[in-house]
């Protein structure tokens, strides 16, 4: 029987979480940094996702999991599949919501410049999520979650802080929130490689599973 939980670093993430239906911990690692010979860990990330999402990536059947962690194409499959997705970010190193909020912005805004896709309602909407942010002040074991319907161009974003009422607020520019999935979930360019190697493997995994897969056009 597959276990309960996992343990990422020193974090406990369930292995299903349930939005709207059962979502599988397919992918999980680190935000961390070397800095002066020291590793310091800013947070850990588990990525849930919707097993359907297996059935859109079929293409990729038999890929080694080394070959799929290079591979940017499989990663862009992954963020487009129509299906349910959440990434929850558990705090290791406190942090204030501003300086939190200013690194999405600041990795957003140039990746949508890069891509030509930076106008004045992405400038809005990406001032908004600082703003949401910027009162808040993340302990150790704050949680933040960003949830991706399926089908939807927007994101809900839900921060637990400790003793405290959960804070909601949803992105609904279609641009700020594919961009959000590429900082985790794209590829090389992703901020975490640990969760990218994670997910490589772990899909590398279902998908050569011996179970039949819908295939999902």
């Amino acid at each position: 029987m597959a276990s309960e939980t996992v343990l990422v670093d020193e974090i406990t993430y369930p292995s299903k979480i349930t939005t709207t239906k059962p979502l599988s911990l397919l992918g999980y690692g680190l935000n961390d940094m070397v800095i002066h010979f020291l590793q310091v860990k800013f947070y850990t990330i588990g990525v849930y996702l919707d097993p359907e999402v297996v059935g859109h990536l079929q293409q990729w059947k038999g890929t080694p999991a080394k070959e799929l962690e290079e591979k940017d194409d499989f990663f862009d499959a992954l963020i487009s599949a129509p299906v349910e997705k959440a990434i929850r970010l558990v705090v290791m190193k406190e942090i204030k919501g501003a300086q939190y909020g200013v690194q999405i912005e600041t990795a957003v805004r140039d990746r949508l410049v890069n891509d030509d896709k930076y106008e004045d309602e992405e400038e809005a909407a990406l001032e908004q999520v600082v703003e949401f942010f910027q009162s808040k002040y993340f302990k150790k074991n704050s949680v933040i979650t960003f949830h991706f319907p399926a089908n939807s161009p927007t994101a809900e974003i839900v921060v637990s802080l400790e003793g405290k009422e959960d804070t909601k607020f949803v992105v609904e520019n279609a641009n700020v929130v594919e961009t959000i999935k590429k900082w985790y979930l794209g590829g090389s360019g992703a901020i975490s490689p640990s969760t990218i190697s994670s997910l490589a493997s772990n899909l590398s995994e279902e998908l050569s599973s011996e179970r039949p897969h819908a295939v999902y056009l």
